[in-house]
């Protein structure tokens, strides 16, 4: 994909709707479920239409969801289609999208490349543009594989018959592993919201579930009873906040970017779902536990995006005062601090765990290691080359420290180094570093404030040029609306 009529800036005003209605719709009461036999509607049987349903505002029983392995294929080839028109129509600057039955079979035949597409193209859209082939299997019936299937073909389709550029391998990593990986997220996002709406109307939480996830909120509305059946979240014990305030750089090592915006206003929205140690809840499913982060900022538009969940794993129990998970996690993650930014596409090993250290006193963290399929660069550069793309071994270090849900002391440390193995470009090797801490407090139910200290830090090796090192840090102060009365504590004991 080059350039499309649906610019990240779009994105950013979709994408805080949507997270604004999804923290309002998990605010407030902490919704207890109501136990009924399993694939049982919540008047006890699995075929009650939505029409017959009293809207009680409260959470809503979760049912099995129908199954068509035909609808989605069709759906994700009628959206590519119309997206190819989309762009054509609106996109004069390029005849990428001048698709003939000669590119078609040029394609087929094609070697696949690495593109020169603009960055946010290659690194925001086309996961988003996988995250909806990937909502359009989920909201039909299929389980996560056979969505990630229906993702990775749909992601081929596009490059293929989509385009008129040859098929690019770069894009099919974004849309068809990324894509799947925040499809997943933003299905049991909005999910969740169909199934805890803690006092919104059905309507309202029918809006909100749709702007988290279209292709769910489509098939709901475009089929009536056939797909209302909602997914089984199984009650996982969830944290959420959104974060809105300013922040001010206290450094900025510019390197070869020739600018950058001191003070910033941010808005920030992430939630921790399914933590481990409710006593009940199983970790069968992939994304039974995930964690989704997005930042936006008037510096750098989209600032980052932070995805990750549990592929394969399973429980883990250390005495009486920890239990977590362990086992395979796939991420997505995007990161662009104004200087500079990288984006990966990952599977790592690692862990997700809570510790009592005393009664009033928890600890809750995450530490994985992996391997990823990489983008970085500078921008707002001089002469330099836009980004390049490599293999990247990478590593996360997350922990959040609460204090009787009075408090939270938070620390996160990501590290990425992008080689130079399987590059489009000349040798050479960058290495980027993102590292905050923040203290939350909470002063009155789900109000609190928030300071935080960011910084990100790129190291940048390439034949023919100097050493490029650029740093920024930044000090922000942010009021925090959170989803529950505290911060996410999982009490087992």
């Amino acid at each position: 994909m080059t350039t499309s009529p649906f610019s990240t800036d779009r994105l950013i005003r979709h994408g805080s709707a949507a997270l604004t209605l999804t923290l309002a719709s998990l605010s407030g009461a902490n919704a207890q479920f109501i136990d009924r036999p399993s694939g049982q509607g919540a008047m006890g049987r699995s075929d009650v239409p939505r029409s017959e349903l009293p809207d009680l505002g409260g959470p809503v029983v979760a049912t099995a969801p129908s199954k068509d392995y035909v609808l989605p294929a069709l759906e994700i080839i009628g959206f590519d289609i119309i997206l190819n028109r989309l762009n054509h129509t609106f996109d004069k600057s390029t005849t990428d999208y001048n698709v003939t039955v000669p590119t078609i079979k040029r394609n087929i035949r094609s070697s696949w490349v690495i593109d020169n597409d603009p960055y946010n193209t290659n690194q925001i859209l086309h996961p988003y543009q996988g995250a909806m082939y990937h909502g359009f299997a989920r909201s039909t019936g299929m389980n996560y594989w056979e969505s990630l299937g229906y993702t990775f073909a749909g992601s081929a389709f596009w490059e293929i018959f989509g385009e008129a550029t040859r098929p690019s391998r770069n894009d099919q990593i974004a849309s068809g592993i990324a894509g799947s990986f925040l499809g997943e997220s933003l299905f049991r996002l909005s999910s969740l919201v169909l199934e805890n709406g803690s006092g919104l109307p059905s309507n309202l939480r029918e809006v909100a579930a749709a702007a988290i996830s279209p292709p769910t909120g489509f098939n709901r509305l475009a089929f009536g009873n056939r797909f209302d059946a909602i997914f089984a979240s199984n009650n996982p014990a969830y944290y959420g906040r959104l974060q809105v305030g300013a922040s001010n750089a206290t450094q900025a090592v510019l390197g070869p970017s020739v600018q950058d915006k001191r003070t910033e206003v941010v808005a920030n929205f992430a939630i921790d779902y399914g933590l481990p140690g409710k006593n009940g809840y199983r970790y069968d499913r992939p994304f039974d536990y995930f964690n989704l982060e997005a930042t936006a900022s008037s510096g750098s538009g989209v600032e980052s995006i932070h995805n990750r969940g549990l592929l394969i794993g399973q429980k883990v129990e250390l005495g009486k005062d920890y239990r977590g998970i362990w086992g395979l996690y796939g991420s997505y993650d995007y990161i662009a601090p104004q200087l500079f930014r990288v984006s990966s596409t990952a599977l790592s090993l690692g862990s997700t765990g809570q510790w009592w250290l005393s009664n009033m006193v928890a600890l809750q963290g995450t530490a994985t290691a992996g391997i990823g399929y990489a983008a970085a660069g500078s921008v707002r550069t001089a002469g330099e080359r836009d980004y390049n793309y490599g293999v990247a071994p990478q590593a996360l270090v997350s922990l959040r420290l609460i204090l009787a849900d009075a408090a939270a002391v938070s620390f996160n440390a990501r590290e990425y180094f992008v080689s130079n193995v399987a590059a489009a470009s000349r040798g050479g090797h960058e290495n980027i570093i993102r590292a905050d801490a923040s203290v939350i407090w909470r002063v009155h139910q789900q109000h609190a404030v928030a300071l935080k200290y960011l910084w990100s830090h790129r190291d940048a090796a390439f034949p023919g040029l100097s050493n490029q090192t650029q740093s920024r840090a930044t000090v922000g102060l942010y009021y925090t609306l959170l989803a529950k009365d505290g911060f996410g504590t999982v009490d087992w004991r």
